[in-house]
């Protein structure tokens, strides 16, 4: 019953990793071509970046997603067309509207809020990415809502290829920070003509043959028609807009802070740490990208054993490798951001492992925020983010000037841990299930134990290196003989397998020895 989480997440999983692995090169090539003071005025582009796109798409994605999965397991394809092509106009209209604000605004927020003049120039080309991010959003969303995981992941890579290609080639042509913006542009570009490909090679032919009506007299849609259905995205969609501000709000809120307080060499610093802490949000996203659609499709359908079964293998799911990849962040701090971005941002090694701790709370957050989305709740999410969002403003605000990078860090930190308490609880309230304590504290004491073998450890490449080979073994290991492995655990190791080409081999024998310990 939990095949269609597993396999959409898995899909969702190795794509993002690679994307991620590819952001972070995009990172590590801005940061080291930028240096400190560039990528700091870089670092605070994209938090405006994050916050214009969401606006625009007014948090449609994940209404289309969820519309679209209930319509279509109805056989309502004509109501799966509407849906789509409603949002899509939303979108657009609300996309050309706020790149034009975003460019007058451009000027009054680098002076008035960071006084940095450098930064008045990036702001106002980030208004050429929102047009084309709001319809690749869009179509992203029906991608999601048919369980297409794979084309996502094609629409991402064609974004961050071209992004990357771009950025580096402007930059290296004297554009400086504004060559970065404009190569994140041209990545929206390629990732909506490969979109809308696949949307005519794959989805096109699923809505085409309308299996119900929208009315009894015809298929056309009136003017009342459109009304109606808009009304009933953006009733589901205006939560989750507020929502994904919040939630950027959050990531980003101590970015914003640092750059009013302090020099760009810090926001530098702080962009450093903050994006290799949130490494762990790739798994809970792969997750959360599939648990949306999946609960959405399972109260449509009255079932909830199955429901039951979605919630809490995604709670497990992500717990499973988020909280040992957050352990070893913590451990090794300074190699990893040695590696990543080079001697210059060590600085950012404190503040690295106390976001680490936090978006360890965060990826839960993330998992019961698509929950409650699919449960029909949107507004649980943006109730406790709300609150969360203002814990953090205020938290940074008092922390950021004694503490500085490390203050922010603080702060995140705690509000996540809020957040997450917060909305586990209700989440499980309205699902009426109970977490299995037992499992996830085998969980985090197999975690802790493989942390200790690394203390000792010296913090360099070399011995990271060889923690990132031995750490698998340590932490399954131990997982299994404290009875905390389960055959499904097994089951999906064993497809991920599959798809490791050459190591397939090895990789399946030492699965086979995990599997004897495996309850």
């Amino acid at each position: 019953m939990s095949s269609k989480i597993a396999q959409g997440s898995i899909v969702i999983l190795m794509g993002s990793f690679l994307f991620r692995i590819g952001g972070y090169i995009y990172r590590f090539l801005m940061a080291n071509l930028l240096g400190p003071a560039g990528y700091g005025i870089l670092g605070l582009t994209l938090p405006f970046q994050g916050f214009l796109i969401i606006i625009a798409g007014a948090g449609l994605p994940p209404a289309i997603a969820k519309h679209v999965s209930e319509y279509y397991a109805k056989n309502d394809t004509e109501m799966v067309k509407a849906v789509i092509n409603i949002s899509t106009k939303l979108m657009i209209a609300l996309g050309l509207i706020f790149s034009v604000i975003i460019f007058f605004l451009a000027e009054p927020l680098a002076m008035g809020l960071f006084g940095k003049p450098e930064a008045i120039l990036p702001f106002q080309l980030i208004a050429l990415i929102t047009p084309f991010s709001v319809i690749v959003g869009a179509i992203r969303g029906t991608f999601q809502g048919f369980y297409q995981m794979t084309n996502i992941l094609i629409t991402r890579a064609f974004e961050l290829i071209f992004m990357v290609i771009f950025a580096v080639g402007l930059v290296f042509a004297g554009f400086y920070v504004a060559g970065a913006v404009i190569g994140t542009a041209v990545g929206f570009m390629a990732a909506l003509a490969v979109a809308v490909y696949l949307f005519q090679r794959d989805v096109q032919g699923k809505i085409s043959q309308p299996k119900k009506l929208l009315s009894r007299a015809s298929k056309t849609l009136t003017f009342n028609d459109e009304l109606k259905i808009a009304k009933m995205l953006l009733f589901f969609s205006i939560p989750v807009v507020i929502t994904g501000l919040a939630e950027l709000a959050l990531y980003d809120m101590g970015t914003l802070v640092i750059g009013h307080y302090m020099a760009s060499e810090f926001v530098g610093y702080y962009n450093a740490a903050s994006p290799v802490a949130r490494l762990p949000l790739i798994i809970s996203m792969a997750v959360a990208t599939s648990v949306l659609p999946a609960t959405a499709e399972a109260m449509s359908l009255n079932n909830t054993e199955l429901l039951k079964t979605y919630v809490l293998q995604s709670y497990r799911y992500v717990s499973l490798f988020v909280v040992p990849l957050c352990i070893g962040t913590i451990v090794f701090a300074t190699p990893i951001i040695s590696i990543l971005f080079g001697q210059a941002y060590i600085p950012g090694s404190a503040a690295l492992q106390i976001l680490a701790a936090g978006m360890l709370f965060f990826t839960i957050y993330t998992v019961s925020s698509s929950i409650a989305q699919g449960l029909g709740h949107p507004r649980l999410p943006m109730y406790v983010l709300i609150i969360g969002t203002t814990i953090d403003i205020i938290l940074s605000i008092v922390l950021v000037p004694p503490y500085g990078i490390n203050g922010a860090a603080i702060a995140t930190t705690i509000t996540s841990l809020f957040i997450m308490s917060t909305l586990v609880w209700k989440t499980l309230q309205l699902a009426r299930i109970s977490l299995p304590v037992m499992d996830f504290a085998k969980i985090t004491i197999a975690s802790i134990i493989m942390g200790i073998v690394f203390i000792p450890f010296p913090q360099t490449k070399s011995f990271f290196f060889l923690a990132l080979i031995i750490s698998p073994f340590i932490y399954f290991g131990v997982l299994a003989v404290i009875g905390g492995l389960k055959l499904e655990d097994v089951r999906i190791m064993r497809k991920l397998g599959n798809k490791l080409g050459p190591f397939s081999g090895i990789y399946k024998k030492l699965i086979g020895i995990l599997e004897r310990f495996a309850v």
